[in-house]
């Protein structure tokens, strides 16, 4: 077929990839490639239908005619004949502005504008999530705000100029929902530069404006005691709450004369909410333990009881005598220092020597004392509350790193043998049957089940109500005997009110034995007024 030169040339330049109609090819494939479109163009002129519009083109462009390239010739048929394809006009070409391939799409349009209709119309609408982490805490909803601020207004009403420390207990009780005894704290964090009075609008400022409306009571506890720096308490942030305590609780009133005793009480009640409490042992109590412990509650009970023995959890003044007592009575040089003969001699010397020399190696805790060989009184409420309560959680962390030697994180049966040989040897110099290890190993294995044969991990232990059992049968020979002649009278006391701890029922014996032999001492010395109370506290 040929084709005049000058002609084909100005077809070509109407030609463009979209208008070839090639599905399979896109035009920024075709548009980069001269030679692509080359051999495109010539199959496109091999067409028969092709080749007489283009005679008919070339046609009109020599005799004048303007050049129309979406249609046939202006002068007619290329024949004249009655053939459709060259009497009549080609079909349209597809609109290119308003519609395009859906390939050229892909290059020119979002994928994001490429929804369907049908989808706009159904898709529900975008829900907004609300805000859920504020920085500074959830600000107050507006009712609550608003009943707060006017509960403050009627207690500051007739105190313009603010309220002293004094006047302030009444608004920690019913605007902060706290305990009286936190009065102190609040009213010192609150009057930062010390000038002995907090107005309405410095209050409104600290509770209100910064959202400590909407905290939990633990966070406002924490928050209200911690120092500014610190993201943890210590010891020391808890002494002001447990000195006003001491001031205004009708159960501890008999130890206002004796400020030395109520230094020691406040003491221990700090070590015994730090030993349940702060789980790491390194004397910084974070607000995850805070919130996980009963210690708001137990504050809050407090706050309503007047009997302060009535509380058994961190405040009973019954269970701080029994402590004291008990290290008073190992304390012979009363230097408020323990070395290892005054710890053998616990309880009727019931602990062996490996296990006394194991505590003295500061494995289980870190003695507070800074010296060598000497255990200080906060150690011993460490100790003592761990010896007379081994199934707590506590208890168990503590001798468990006891017995383990290597400290790998597992008991092993040479280790258990370790601290057994001294019991086995103590049995046979009190003409005591001796029970085998071997026996005692199957009966320790029967009691825990550890998941692993061979080894005793914490999580095993910590499974088991009869793990406490276990460090009595290696260390305590007093406690070992009781367990293996099954005592009627502890099974009774067990099962009389399961409530109480091995160290509820342990303080409240001991208790009532220090009370006697104080009393017996008392009317020895001719004072007969111990009678009418004698169970009452002899400090």
């Amino acid at each position: 077929m040929d084709i005049d030169t000058a002609g084909g040339n100005d077809v070509v330049s109407y030609l463009e990839p979209e208008l070839l109609h090639l599905p399979e090819v896109s035009s920024f494939e075709l548009k980069p490639t001269t030679q692509i479109a080359e051999e495109l163009f010539s199959q496109w002129l091999s067409l028969p239908d092709t080749s007489r519009l283009v005679k008919a083109l070339i046609r009109d462009a020599k005799a004048g005619l303007p050049i129309n390239p979406h249609g046939i010739s202006s002068s007619g048929g290329a024949g004249g004949g009655s053939n459709p394809l060259t009497n009549a006009s080609p079909p349209p070409l597809s609109p290119r502005s308003s519609c395009v391939s859906p390939r050229t799409l892909k290059q020119k349009v979002s994928p994001f504008s490429l929804t369907s209709p049908r989808k706009l119309a159904t898709e529900p609408a975008q829900e907004v999530i609300p805000q859920f982490y504020f920085q500074h805490g959830r600000p107050p909803a507006n009712e609550l705000k608003e009943q707060c601020i006017s509960r403050i207004n009627q207690l500051f009403n007739n105190n313009l100029d603010g309220l002293h420390i004094d006047e302030f207990k009444l608004v920690t009780r019913e605007v902060c929902k706290l305990p009286s005894f936190f009065s102190p704290a609040l009213f010192r964090r609150i009057d930062a530069e010390c000038y002995g009075i907090v107005t309405r609008d410095a209050f409104l400022k600290y509770w209100v404006e910064s959202n400590m409306l909407t905290m939990d009571m633990a966070t406002q506890v924490f928050e209200i005691l911690k120092q500014p720096n610190h993201r943890y308490l210590t010891k020391s942030d808890f002494k002001p709450v447990l000195e006003e305590l001491l001031a205004t609780h009708p159960g501890l009133e008999f130890l206002q004369g004796t400020p030395e005793f109520q230094e020691k009480y406040a003491e221990t009640v700090i070590y015994r909410i730090f030993y349940y409490i702060n789980r790491s042992g390194n004397g910084r109590l974070t607000l995850r333990e805070l919130k996980r412990s009963n210690l708001i509650f137990v504050m809050q009970q407090v706050d309503d009881e007047e009997e302060i023995n009535k509380i058994l959890r961190y405040f009973s003044y019954e269970h701080f005598y029994v402590i004291y007592c008990k290290f008073w009575e190992l304390d012979t040089d009363h230097d408020y220092l323990l070395d290892r003969e005054n710890l053998i001699r616990y309880g009727n010397h019931c602990l062996t020597y490996r296990i006394v020399d194991r505590i003295f190696s500061q494995v289980p805790k870190k003695f507070s004392s800074n010296m060598e060989g000497k255990m200080s009184y906060e150690d011993f409420v460490y100790f003592i509350l761990a010896e007379e309560n081994k199934s707590s959680e506590p208890s168990l962390e503590y001798w468990f790193k006891c017995i383990d030697l290597d400290g790998n994180g597992v008991l092993t049966s040479s280790e258990l043998q370790y601290f057994y040989e001294e019991q086995l040897h103590r049995m046979s110099c009190m003409s005591q049957e001796p029970v085998l290890f071997e026996d005692i190993l199957c009966q320790i294995v029967d009691m825990i089940s550890p998941e692993r044969e061979g080894y005793i991990t914490l999580h095993d232990l910590k499974r088991s109500k009869l793990s406490g059992n276990i460090f009595n049968i290696l260390f305590n020979l007093n406690k070992f005997m009781a367990f293996e002649s099954r005592d009627p009278f502890l099974i009774h006391q067990e099962r009389e009110d399961p409530t109480l701890t091995e160290w509820d029922r342990f303080a409240h014996r001991e208790y009532v034995r220090l009370s006697m032999e104080e009393d017996s001492e008392a009317v020895s010395n001719g004072n007969v007024e111990v009678w009418e109370e004698s169970l009452e506290a002899p400090f």
